[in-house]
């Protein structure tokens, strides 16, 4: 399933830039796309090509000659050499951690990249319950996804993205840190995030 997301972004000063980003499930391995565009019919303006990809424990971006995307603010494609030389470059990537680092849409693109692994109470995994209770232990990293019914003995293991797949609205939580955790009463209501996990 391909996944795409488009944004745009104004700096403190006013400086205007478009950005598109997208991933495909099930491909391997996990790289996902990012275009950034800058200076729309001037000069100097161009699109910015770059691949995203798992990197130690986080994520690392590298500029790519293939094009992945048309934006608004974008000029012509660059290549990823003329991307180096290019005067706005860090402007560039000041973006694109700010997309990164701010777009919900983002950091669900980022447990893709990552596989980040949750387990599932049965009612939530057969689909049956939706999630009102996540959290992101502290101590293994791994998310757990509660329904109506509390969380007993069992559970099944997958990837957190598959989740976000089948509820999209789980994407407003996806920043928790490790230790938190977030509920709510109903989807679609408003989360409530917490230190640990409700008494």
């Amino acid at each position: 399933m391909d996944r795409r997301a488009f944004g745009e972004f104004a700096g403190p000063q006013g400086e205007l830039a478009s950005y598109a980003f997208g991933w495909t499930t099930g491909s391997q391995p996990h790289i996902a796309r990012l275009s950034i565009g800058i200076g729309a019919s001037n000069p100097g303006g161009g699109t910015f090509h770059a691949v995203v990809f798992e990197h130690e424990d986080g994520h690392a971006l590298s500029l790519t000659d293939e094009p992945f995307e048309h934006v608004p603010q974008g000029g012509p494609d660059l290549a990823a050499d003329q991307a180096r030389t290019h005067v706005d470059l860090p402007f560039v990537w000041w973006v694109a951690d700010h997309v990164m680092e701010r777009d919900r849409r983002a950091w669900w693109m980022r447990h893709w990249l990552l596989g980040t692994r949750c387990i599932q109470t049965i009612e939530v995994f057969e689909r049956r319950e939706p999630v009102l209770l996540l959290g992101n232990d502290a101590d293994d990293g791994l998310w757990q996804l509660i329904g109506a019914t509390d969380a007993g003995g069992t559970g099944k293991i997958g990837h957190l993205h598959h989740a976000v797949d089948e509820d999209p609205t789980l994407v407003d939580v996806l920043d928790l840190p490790p230790g938190h955790s977030a509920s709510r009463t109903r989807v679609g209501g408003p989360w409530t995030r917490l230190l640990g996990y409700p008494a």
